[in-house]
């Protein structure tokens, strides 16, 4: 590994040379090897994660995929991202774990802490999930995720650079850029994010923004910084989750890039930032909002001489993800953006794409897809409904002021904490554990969110629905099926 890496005051950070899963997805077999005897031309709108990961799942599926990307060149934000065991065994099955590997940090647990003083207040281990959930929790900068998963991509996909949609015909169906170029398929994958265009196609409206009334700064420090000061040093040697609560505030903290790098987000109550990824940020001002924090807040704040500052918001569950004609269908943010308290964005758009993918394998008619996609919907709404719903839950429990309700939480967080250093958390006695305002300890969400297997929920769909409603994969309701690229359904 190459020595730290400076800090990147610049927006869009460059991956490092380590995240490199170049044709691994060749050598992967998904499906029980199995390809949809009927293929599509899919358009996928979107080269963000749920994007590249769709683009990689149908095309394993024996799917046509042409992406569309309006930004000129590939990159991400100079940020850190958590990949959850429900996602990372998805990325390890398709051949990214050496990748992983690599450049991606294991935590050691999670550590939440009193703002002012620094006091231990909840602890949840995270180095067992392996054995818990079979794959474990890493820590990651979002450049390196987004360039594995280009990488998986790639080979399975026609990338569109500078393609801005400008609009979606949802019965042809066809994409119109910018350019005014049509583009005709079979069906369209909206994965254009929170603002999604495609969004509007689906519902005939846009589903209105919900304010978090929170905003967060950004920054990324080299570790080596940390390593030179004795009050930062354990920071890096001993690599946790590390979140402050305060009072309509707190900070999540943790190491990238294999350690190179410390990266915080710090959340606040929003005072006039935008909705969107790129925008610098006030430092002073920064500093200024968590002066009360304990000393090693105030040192690393000192550190950075930039930040980057985004609005939160997401959007309540949509009534629909697939529109009247089955020939539109959204993934991702655009489909249920979520706050980022439970580490689980990224992670729900690649099980979108997983369950996608696998369903459509199996694709024999065009008369099939329509029951194809309620069966994703019916899959996946529910379960990215509950993840929005408990990153607003960590909202209210990470921010509130000190006092009667805040000593009760820190009471609640001690208790789950002192089983889980008896390690009884995977016996009989984590009953005691559900219901802890430490979700990461409830043992009952962890098995929900992290043992979760996008793959295994789609087969056991056809083994008890699927089957049933459509026949064999390889049969031909009324007619033949083509295994060529039909120009409509």
């Amino acid at each position: 590994m190459s020595s730290p890496e400076p800090s990147n005051p610049h927006p869009l950070a460059p991956a490092h040379a380590a995240a490199n899963a170049e044709g691994a997805s060749l050598r992967t077999t998904l499906y029980n090897g199995r390809k949809a005897p009927h293929q599509l031309h899919v358009l996928i709108v979107g080269c963000g994660m749920g994007g590249l990961a769709a683009a990689h799942c149908l095309g394993k599926a024996g799917h046509k995929v042409t992406l569309f990307e309006a930004a000129s060149a590939i990159g991400e934000v100079g940020a850190g991202i958590h990949l959850t065991p429900n996602a990372s065994r998805l990325l390890r099955r398709w051949g990214a774990g050496p990748a992983l590997d690599a450049i991606a940090v294991r935590s050691q647990a999670i550590v939440l802490r009193r703002y002012s003083t620094g006091e231990n207040v909840g602890y949840t281990p995270l180095m067992n999930m392996q054995e818990k959930y079979g794959a474990p929790y890493f820590h990651m900068h979002r450049a390196d995720l987004h360039k594995i998963l280009l990488d998986l991509a790639a080979p399975f996909m026609t990338l569109r650079l500078g393609a801005t949609v400008v609009d979606v015909d949802p019965e042809a169906p066809s994409v119109t850029l910018e350019s005014g170029e049509v583009v005709r398929g079979n069906l369209v994958v909206g994965a254009d994010g929170i603002k999604s265009l495609t969004q509007r196609v689906v519902l005939g409206y846009t589903q209105p923004a919900e304010l978090s009334g929170d905003a967060a700064y950004r920054i990324t420090i080299p570790s080596h910084k940390l390593l030179e000061d004795p009050d930062l040093r354990s920071l890096v040697e001993t690599p946790e989750m590390t979140g402050w609560m305060g009072p309509g505030r707190h900070i999540m903290a943790y190491n990238i890039r294999a350690k190179q790098m410390y990266y915080l987000a710090l959340f606040h109550e929003d005072d006039g930032s935008v909705e969107a990824w790129k925008v610098e940020g006030d430092v002073e001002k920064m500093r200024s909002d968590f002066a009360a924090f304990e000393p090693r807040i105030r040192k690393l704040m000192a550190m950075t001489p930039s930040t980057l500052r985004w609005r939160l918001v997401d959007r309540k569950p949509l009534k629909s993800w697939i529109h009247p004609s089955s020939r539109v269908v959204l993934l991702g943010d655009a489909c249920h953006p979520m706050l980022p308290y439970r580490a689980q964005g990224a992670a729900m758009a690649i099980e979108d794409a997983a369950v996608l993918g696998n369903l459509l394998s199996r694709l024999a008619h065009p008369v099939q897809l329509p029951v194809l996609l309620q069966a994703y919907q019916d899959l996946r709404l529910p379960r990215t409904t509950n993840a929005q719903n408990q990153s607003r839950l960590n909202q209210t429990i990470f921010h509130l002021p000190d006092g009667p309700e805040q000593e009760q939480r820190d009471a609640d967080m001690r208790k789950a904490a002192e089983y889980e250093l008896r390690g009884v958390a995977a016996s009989k006695d984590s009953q005691a554990l559900e219901g802890s305002v430490n979700q990461w300890a409830d043992e009952s969400k962890s098995r929900d969110q992290f043992g979760h297997d996008a793959d295994e929920v789609a087969e056991e769909w056809w083994r008890d629905v699927g089957e049933r409603k459509l026949g064999l994969a390889s049969a031909t309701p009324g007619g033949g099926s083509s295994p060529t690229v039909s120009s409509r359904l």
